[in-house]
């Protein structure tokens, strides 16, 4: 894995300075921790609902080859894609919204990814209105809740991201996961 880490560092570098076969060459590497982002994301979705995560993944993708970001790591890589998809997740949920007065809204949960999966779900929306309103109010907590949540990283890896101190990200997430369980239990 750790060559993996570093073949995908390097990809993303050739990448961002423009060579479009290193973006081909990229997904292969990255396409079973994109799947898992996705599979967080949708881990609790209506059954009605109309997005795969391959889909999902591939809106995504789509959506990142077009974008102009320097790349700078694996990790920064896959916090720009989770955030990516949970744009296209509001994006299609709005669609369904508008199609479907007051239709089903793509769900996803709160919960650890490693804790229990029992959760009562909650729409994509609303999760974004209150990430949005939690960046506002301390863009680092909602960063913080995207990057371990969203994207899968660990504590240390979000450090790392952030630029903080592990205990730091410890205190920031268990004050996020409050303030987002108190907003979005107001709903």
């Amino acid at each position: 894995m750790p060559q993996d880490r570093d073949d995908i560092t390097q990809l993303l570098a050739e990448w961002s300075a423009g060579d479009e076969a290193a973006g081909e060459r990229l997904l292969p590497l990255v396409y079973a921790q994109l799947h898992a982002i996705a599979s967080r994301y949708m881990r609790d979705e209506h059954s009605a609902a109309t997005l795969q995560p391959t889909a999902l993944i591939n809106e995504a993708y789509l959506r990142l080859v077009g974008s102009e970001v320097h790349w700078e790591s694996r990790r920064h890589f896959l916090a720009i894609a989770a955030r990516t998809m949970r744009r296209v997740l509001v994006d299609h949920a709005r669609a369904r919204k508008r199609d479907k007065r007051g239709g089903n809204l793509v769900a996803v949960t709160l919960d650890d990814p490693a804790g229990p999966e029992h959760a009562n779900p909650i729409d994509v929306i609303a999760v974004d209105v209150a990430l949005e309103e939690l960046a506002a109010l301390d863009e680092r907590k909602a960063r913080a809740i995207e990057l371990h949540y969203f994207a899968g990283l660990d504590y240390d890896e979000v450090a790392r991201v952030l630029g903080v101190s592990t205990p730091t990200v410890t205190r920031d997430l268990r004050f996020a996961r409050s303030w987002m369980y108190d907003r979005l239990s107001e709903e």
